[in-house]
C-alpha cells in the first residue's frame, strides 16, 4: 500500500511539472499565425492586416537599461509611431511600458501580479523576475502550439527554440543575440593611452593591481568598478557551471573539470576571489558604494570609473555608444554554451493572457522579428528625432544608424533580433555574420541542457539566497575586511546551513546525477 500511494504521489507530480508554466496552455493551440512575406521596404514580416475588427491591446513591459529615467513624452511617440506603422501589418495595438533597471523587478513583478502585462521582458539572470522565477509562479503561457508555422518561429532556427524551452515546451522566445556566455574586463581607453597600459598581459584579476594603483593616483571614484553585481559566479565561469545564473545562488554549481555538483562557498576559488576584492577594497580601489549599492546605473557613463566588466558579444565596440566613451575589451574567460545562455534576454506571454492577446504578441514579436524598421523604431526611436539613417562609406556604404538624443535609447540585445536591427555607426556593418559566427566557436558545459526544479526545496532555497544577501554579498563587493573573510565564510556556511543549504545542495546533487544518468 505504501508503494502505491508513493507511485501515485510521483505520478502526480509528474503531471504537474508536464503541466507546465501556464494556467491556460490550451488557449492558443488553435490560433495560427500570418505567413511571412516582403514588405515594401524589402523587410521580412508579416503580410497585410486582412482584419476588419478592433486591434487587439497588448501591454508590454521592458528594462531600460541606457537610460537612468526613461521620457514618458518621448516614449508615447514612440510608441504612436510604432502603432501606426504596425496597424496595416497586424491586427495589435501595443501600450509600452519602459522601466527603470533599477526599479523594473519590483514594478514588473506587481504589474504581473495584477495582471497588467502581457508580454513581459525578462532574462536568466534577473532576480526575482528572470525565467526561472517565473516558470514557478506558473506566470508564463505556453506557446509552443501557437509558435508552429508562424513568422516569428520562422525568424530563428529550430536549435534557439530548442535551447531555450522547459519541460519540452515554448514559454519564451529568445533575443537573436550572443546565445553563449563569456566575460570580459572593460577599460577606458583614455587610460590605456595615458598610462601606456597593456591589457593584453590581463590573464587573470590579480593582473590588474598595477593599473587599480594608477586610477587611483590619478584620483578617479572607482578604480574597479563592479556596478554593484557580485560577479564571482561570472568571473569563475570557466570552473564552474552556476546553472541557477544568479548571483544570489551561486553558492550552488557544476565543478565543469569534475562534472560534479558543489559547494562553492567551500571552494579555493571562493576564498580566492573574496579575499582579492578585499584587498582591493582596503587598498582604495573598490568604492564601498558598491557595498551600499548607491553606484548610480549611469556611471559608466562618466570618467568616474577606469575598469569595469562586460559581457562579451561579438561587436564589442557597441559599448562605446551606451557608455558614450571610447572602451577597451580584453578576455578573462572563455565563451560557453549553457542552459540558460540563450535567454540572456527574451520575453514572455504572460500566463493571464487570452488566446487572443496570446496570439497578439505573437505577431508583434514575429513583425519586430523580421521588420528592420519597426526593430529600429523599438529600439531607437523616432527617426529624425533620436537617431538618423547613415551611410558608411568606410564600411562598403552600409546603411547604419546614427543615435542623437537621450530621450529614448535602447540596445539590440534587449530589443529584437541581432539579423534584423540596424548595425549603429560604430558597429560593422555584417554584424549579423559576426553574431552568427561568435554563436558558433563557444565551450559547451558539460550541464548544458540541465533545468533544476526548485519545488521540492522552494522554500529552504529563498531562504539561502536571503543569507546571500546578508553574507555572500558583502563578501564580494569589499564590505568584509581580508582579516575577516575566513571568519565571514564560516560564518555564511553556518547561517546557509541553518536555513536549510544541506537539503538544497542534495537536491541539486540528486537532480543533477539523475539528469547525467
Amino acid at each position: 500500500m505504501k508503494k502505491l500511494v508513493a507511485l501515485l504521489l510521483v505520478a502526480v507530480m509528474a503531471v504537474s511539472v508536464l503541466a507546465g508554466c501556464s494556467k491556460e496552455e490550451n488557449k492558443g493551440s488553435d490560433a495560427t499565425t500570418t505567413p511571412a512575406t516582403t514588405n515594401n521596404d524589402g523587410n521580412s514580416g508579416n503580410s497585410g492586416n486582412t482584419s476588419t475588427g478592433a486591434p487587439v491591446k497588448i501591454s508590454l513591459y521592458r528594462d531600460t537599461f541606457n537610460l537612468e529615467s526613461p521620457d514618458s513624452a518621448q516614449l508615447k511617440k514612440v510608441q504612436d509611431n510604432i502603432n501606426a506603422y504596425i496597424k496595416d501589418k497586424i491586427n495589435v495595438e501595443v501600450e509600452i511600458h519602459d522601466i527603470p533597471n533599477s526599479e523594473y523587478p519590483d514594478k514588473a513583478n506587481l504589474a504581473l501580479a495584477n495582471n497588467e502585462i502581457n508580454l513581459l521582458w525578462t532574462a536568466s539572470w534577473m532576480g526575482t523576475i528572470g525565467t526561472n522565477d517565473l516558470i514557478p509562479k506558473n506566470a508564463c503561457y505556453d506557446l509552443t502550439e501557437l509558435l508552429k508555422g508562424s513568422t516569428l518561429y520562422s525568424s530563428m532556427d529550430a536549435g534557439q527554440w530548442e535551447a531555450t524551452k522547459y519541460n519540452g515546451k515554448n514559454y519564451f522566445v529568445p533575443v537573436y543575440k550572443d546565445n553563449v556566455e563569456g566575460y570580459d574586463l572593460m577599460f577606458r581607453q583614455e587610460l590605456i593611452d595615458k598610462h601606456g597600459w597593456n591589457i593584453s598581459s590581463v590573464t587573470k584579476l590579480a593582473d590588474l593591481e598595477p593599473m587599480l594603483a594608477d586610477a587611483k593616483a590619478d584620483g578617479i571614484k572607482y578604480p574597479f568598478l563592479l556596478q554593484k553585481t557580485a560577479m564571482f559566479y561570472r568571473y569563475y565561469l570557466d570552473k564552474f557551471d552556476f546553472f541557477t545564473a544568479a548571483s544570489e545562488s551561486n553558492f550552488v554549481a557544476v565543478d565543469k573539470a569534475s562534472n560534479q555538483v558543489v559547494n562553492t562557498i567551500q571552494t579555493p576559488e571562493y576564498k580566492e576571489y573574496v579575499t582579492l576584492i578585499a584587498k582591493w577594497a582596503e587598498a582604495g580601489y573598490i568604492s564601498e558604494d558598491e557595498v551600499t549599492k548607491s553606484v548610480l546605473d549611469t556611471t559608466t557613463q562618466t570618467q568616474d570609473w577606469a575598469i569595469s566588466w562586460w559581457t562579451d558579444v561579438p561587436v564589442n565596440d557597441e559599448a562605446d555608444g551606451r557608455y558614450k566613451q571610447d572602451v577597451t575589451m580584453q578576455k578573462i574567460t572563455d565563451r560557453w554554451a549553457h542552459s540558460t545562455s540563450a535567454l540572456g534576454s527574451c520575453y514572455c506571454v504572460t500566463a493571464n493572457s487570452s488566446a487572443e492577446q496570446a496570439k497578439a504578441c505573437v505577431d508583434f514579436l514575429g513583425l519586430l522579428y523580421t521588420d528592420s524598421k519597426l526593430a529600429d523604431m523599438y529600439t531607437f526611436g523616432v527617426e529624425g528625432e533620436d537617431f538618423n539613417y547613415v551611410t558608411d562609406a568606410a564600411d562598403g556604404n552600409a546603411k547604419k544608424v546614427k543615435q542623437e538624443s537621450d530621450k529614448y535609447n535602447h540596445s539590440m540585445w534587449e530589443s529584437a533580433s541581432a539579423t534584423v536591427v540596424t548595425p549603429v555607426d560604430n558597429e560593422p556593418g555584417n554584424k549579423a555574420d559576426l553574431y552568427k559566427t561568435f554563436n558558433g566557436g563557444a565551450k559547451t558545459s558539460p550541464a548544458a541542457g540541465f533545468r533544476f526544479d526548485k519545488s521540492k526545496v522552494e522554500a529552504e532555497l529563498t531562504a539561502c539566497q536571503s543569507i546571500f544577501e546578508e553574507y555572500g554579498f558583502p563578501l564580494e563587493m569589499g564590505g568584509v575586511a581580508v582579516a575577516d573573510v575566513d571568519s565571514t565564510i564560516a560564518s555564511y556556511q553556518a547561517a546557509l546551513d541553518a536555513a536549510g543549504y544541506q537539503k538544497v545542495l542534495a537536491e541539486f546533487q540528486s537532480q543533477y546525477n539523475a539528469w547525467k544518468g
